[in-house]
């Protein structure tokens, strides 16, 4: 059997000898002999192609946990999930064209308002809450599926209206540089909530107060990044214009079903921004 040392493998494949060690630590790609008297590694031939088709989905952007569970897939299977997943790509990239578009207008003074911004009053309302530092939009949608099980195991009506909707609060912006905090929220009758919150252990609850908001409805189904950043920037263009300053409480997304609400409901989205008095 032909063996490589590290540095032969990595050459033939164009991989670093750091990502091959860290390849090996997340057992991706182990080397096919490690010696046990000094510790070097060695791969074979027939761990080429693997490495290379390893590198070429690193290229891709494609994470290593989907790529470990690439390798291991069919030919056919690996294929369509590839497929979608580049297809996400491109509608990504797509989206921050616009949001590059975007910044750039607002950069040369082209930009002002993008969308309607309207308010609301939204009365003092007792909440169970969720709350969590994340630092990824997959770890906001993990947020919100546990908070909406907790009401699928023990169900319980929503308030009417958008006053009476859930929503989540960003804290602060998600990302690599920054993990919110960010919180979901469903507003729960008054003069009930002590009783109902002992019924959601794992909820807090707490009052917020009445305030103002300044509003951009999105419309039904989900809106992209860029959408969201436009939004917001037409809302803060808005409270310059009209010289309103935002409060504390947090931007948020609100998620209205209008009645009768089925499993087949698809919320109506607002981007509100709590407004000072």
């Amino acid at each position: 059997m032909e063996q490589f040392s590290i540095g032969e493998f990595s050459k033939s494949t164009r991989l670093s000898q750091k990502a091959l060690r860290l390849y090996d630590e997340l057992g991706l790609l182990p080397p096919a002999f490690v010696d046990p008297d000094n510790g070097y590694r060695y791969y074979d031939r027939s761990q080429l192609e693997p490495a290379r088709q390893i590198s070429r989905l690193r290229q891709l952007d494609v994470p290593l946990a989907q790529i470990s569970a690439l390798i291991e897939m069919e030919p056919q299977v690996a294929a369509e999930v590839l497929t979608e997943f580049w297809a996400n790509a491109e509608a990504l990239h797509g989206d921050r064209r616009t949001l590059a578009l975007l910044l750039i207008s607002q950069l040369r003074g082209e930009v002002s308002v993008l969308y309607d911004v309207t308010t609301r009053e939204i009365p003092q309302r007792s909440l169970l809450c969720l709350k969590r530092h994340v630092d990824d939009r997959e770890a906001v949608w993990a947020l919100g599926k546990e908070f909406i099980g907790y009401f699928r195991e023990k169900p319980m009506s929503l308030l009417e209206g958008k006053a009476g909707a859930p929503f989540l609060i960003y804290y602060g912006e998600v990302n690599a540089d920054s993990d919110g905090p960010v919180e979901m929220c469903r507003p729960i009758p008054q003069d009930q909530a002590e009783e109902i919150a002992r019924q959601y252990p794992a909820l807090t609850l707490r009052e917020e107060p009445a305030h103002e908001e300044a509003v951009v409805n999105m419309g039904k189904g989900e809106a992209t990044e860029a959408q969201w950043q436009m939004a917001g920037a037409s809302i803060v263009a808005w409270a310059e214009e009209h010289q309103r300053h935002f409060s504390g409480l947090g931007v948020r997304i609100v998620y209205f079903v209008e009645p009768p609400r089925t499993s087949e409901s698809v919320p109506d989205l607002d981007f509100a921004f709590p407004l000072a008095n």
